[in-house]
């Protein structure tokens, strides 16, 4: 098995394992490779780190530098969640625990309605779909805030 160190004509990094050079050849060779972020099929080897034995004789990469901030999205569906997050945090009241009480009171009409966002018990949560309640689960946990 090798691996080897990818990048698509959209810039996007990435490596994948292959059987052998030949098979990366072939593969290569029948347009089968393509970027796995943004789904390129111009895809070309990239310059690798060579392997190095350290003083107890095990072998040890050498670890090149990222070529993007680790705080940057890797992917289109990551970059897509932190999107949804800032839209969310930027549009809506953050409530935190009381998300059960405040969106059955805007249900009921005994508070506001606005755009909410907050934690609910499973148990909370499933309750309110059953009282049909219009909520959702978000696919990412609130932001904490600590002292």
């Amino acid at each position: 098995m090798i691996k080897y160190s990818l990048k698509c004509d959209q810039g996007h990094g990435f490596e994948s394992w292959f059987k052998s050079g030949e098979a990366f050849g072939k593969l290569m060779d029948a347009g089968m490779l393509h970027c796995e972020i943004c789904g390129s099929g111009t895809v070309e080897k990239q310059l690798m780190a060579p392997a190095v034995r350290s003083e107890k004789g095990a072998m040890e990469p050498v670890v090149a530098a990222p070529e993007r901030p680790l705080s940057a999205p890797s992917n289109p569906a990551e970059a897509a969640m932190k999107a949804l997050r800032e839209k969310v945090e930027a549009n809506s009241e953050y409530v935190g625990l009381s998300f059960a009480k405040e969106a059955r009171a805007m249900h009921a009409g005994e508070a506001p309605e606005r755009s909410i966002y907050g934690e609910a018990k499973l148990d909370e949560a499933r309750k309110l779909l059953e009282d049909g309640v219009p909520v959702t689960p978000l696919p990412f946990a609130p932001k904490r805030k600590s002292n």
